[in-house]
């Protein structure tokens, strides 16, 4: 726990550093008005698939559609379904654009003076950055869309939510964290050895992304704890030679 807090201060500290603060708003503006832009001018569309969808509902369909409040209050539960589905869409759009675009430019700037006697060894590239961020967003939309069904559960919702962004966040942003320092086998070796606390600093920032407000900030934040975190991490492994050269 006490280094994932540390991993947070360090990427708070970070936000003094010329053109980082910038990086931690724009994709999540971005992401926002990408989503709402979205639902705003399909929103009739959406609202006469979901009287469509309701009617066909088995069994109940008929009666529903054929008394009015039952049907103004199912309409209503479709409508705020909608609405809540589009939060974790606007999450995963954020978490991608720091992934493949903010990140690495925050990275460059954080290491240049925090991790200026970390040797770049470049295992990393800006293309395997975007396909990394890619394949998490698609791999996360999957889990969150067969998840759906336990959403029901009361109080499910909201735990499947956290432990779905805390996977989305380590598996989009440790790539980032390490590309233009780790080698080929410390970017694979790293990651393994630490899973339990690269976890963690990824629930840290989930629970962060569910705080209004800090929601604004919390993609890119986490990306940033996930760059001091890692690259301490790294640091301390060369010093002790927990991972081995290979040439």
């Amino acid at each position: 726990m006490k280094t994932i807090l540390f991993s947070y201060f360090a990427a708070l500290r970070s936000l003094g550093r010329p053109g980082v603060l910038w990086h931690l708003l724009w994709p999540t503006l971005a992401a926002s008005v990408l989503w709402t832009s979205l639902l705003v001018f399909n929103w009739g569309w959406l609202t006469d698939q979901g009287a469509a969808l309701i009617g066909g509902l088995p069994l109940v369909g008929g009666w529903i559609t054929g008394t009015d409040w039952a049907f103004t209050v199912a309409l209503l539960m479709f409508k705020i379904g909608l609405a809540v589905l589009a939060l974790p869409l606007v999450y995963v759009t954020a978490a991608f654009l720091v992934a493949a675009v903010a990140l690495p430019l925050m990275l460059e700037r954080v290491a240049a003076s925090d991790y200026a006697d970390l040797q770049r060894r470049g295992g990393g590239s800006q293309l395997g950055s975007v396909v990394n961020a890619l394949v998490a967003s698609l791999q996360f939309i999957v889990m969150l869309v067969l998840s759906l069904p336990l959403w029901l559960i009361p109080g499910a919702g909201l735990l499947i939510s956290l432990l779905l962004t805390a996977w989305l966040n380590q598996r989009a942003f440790r790539y980032d964290a390490l590309m233009a320092h780790a080698d080929k086998y410390e970017l694979k070796a790293l990651p393994a050895a630490h899973s339990a606390g690269l976890f963690g600093v990824g629930l840290m920032g989930a629970v962060l992304a569910h705080v209004p407000l800090l929601n604004l900030f919390a993609p890119a934040l986490s990306g940033l704890a996930f760059v001091h975190h890692l690259l301490s991490a790294l640091r301390l492994a060369r010093r002790t030679e927990h991972i081995i050269e290979v040439n």
